[in-house]
């Protein structure tokens, strides 16, 4: 890979995605969305793939799977890596497997308004021996020790490899890539082991609060819709998403207003980065490019599936829309 290579990426997802590729010396080359999905459309993406493509990375957008058989397909066919965005896919499934290992690599945010957190930071996920080599050497300002357990940090053991490679040169302080300062702190790694502990009881919980929301809330669908959960998947329970019909009449401006007016904490529902974001302006889109992602930008937001609220919360909520629909359609 070259810097300047390219990365196909959804249009719709929060910022990280793309800032990533470039951050990563790539040029992100976005796709198009399937509005019922909120993820990449497969069909619109091998008409972006150029000589330049190195990769597609697809991103489990508010937990719900990406058509990953589509996307691996095409990769296999043109020769491509697939990398996961899966940061609000935890406890997503697709056809059987988790999200996180469906490819090349996954990444997870563990932000601290994820499903998990470590207070800030994130996993990334390979089955690959020769990537993880290169991550671990990557988070550590691109370092040539790389192992996978470091006898001197664990243990403040003898470590017999520090000069066995390169004479006099301590591995430990020789660096054969760009890297980042990446590693983790303890007061981070005991927040993040705390949370695992209790993994399986937040995604549960989350995932009895989706499963109430989305069926009580499919009575507003002349007006208001959300992802919905198919045969072959299990959607990561990190937020409920609400896009606003075309023919609604509403602005999204009016119905976040009146819903935080009584308590109810409300995210858009991201944008098109390429079109709607002014940090990738330079990349020389226009606004139209991306019409479904455009239209989720201005037109989408979620409320949260917090393991710490319960039916009466998403009951409330319900009387909520339910007032301001009586009042504004």
């Amino acid at each position: 890979a070259k810097r300047e290579d390219e990365i196909i990426a959804p249009a719709l997802s929060f910022v990280s995605t793309g800032n990533a590729v470039l951050q990563a010396g790539f040029k992100p080359v976005f796709v198009d969305i399937d509005p019922k999905t909120l993820n990449i459309d497969p069909q619109k993406i091998e008409e972006k793939i150029s000589d330049k493509t190195r990769a597609i990375m697809p991103v489990h957008l508010m937990g719900k799977p990406t058509a990953m058989d589509e996307i691996k397909e095409i990769a296999k066919k043109h020769k491509l890596y697939v990398i996961e965005d899966a940061a609000e896919a935890y406890g997503a499934e697709y056809k059987g497997k988790k999200a996180g290992a469906l490819s090349d690599m996954g990444t997870f945010s563990l932000y601290v308004a994820h499903i998990i957190t470590a207070a800030e930071g994130g996993i990334v996920t390979t089955d690959k021996a020769e990537f993880a080599e290169i991550l671990r050497s990557l988070r550590a300002h691109g370092r040539v020790c790389k192992c996978k357990t470091c006898v001197l940090n664990t243990k403040s053991s003898y470590c017999e490899k520090r000069f066995s490679r390169y004479g006099n040169e301590d591995v430990r302080f020789m660096f054969e890539r760009v890297g980042f300062s990446s590693k983790m702190n303890e007061l981070e790694a005991a927040i993040g082991i705390g949370n695992f502990d209790i993994y399986d009881q937040i995604v549960d919980k989350r995932r009895d609060n989706l499963k109430y929301l989305s069926a009580n809330f499919k009575k507003f669908k002349k007006y208001l819709v959300s992802i919905d959960q198919e045969a072959h998947e299990i959607i990561g329970p990190h937020a409920f998403p609400i896009i606003i019909q075309e023919k609604a009449g509403f602005s999204r401006k009016k119905i976040v207003s009146f819903l935080e007016e009584r308590g109810v904490d409300t995210r858009t529902l991201f944008s098109s980065n390429p079109t709607q974001c002014q940090g990738f302006k330079f990349l020389g889109y226009k606004l139209g490019d991306f019409p479904n992602a455009e239209y989720i930008g201005n037109n989408g937001l979620q409320i949260g599936l917090h393991q710490d609220l319960g039916k009466e919360h998403f009951d409330y909520f319900g009387e909520i829309i339910e007032e301001f629909l009586k009042g504004n359609t």
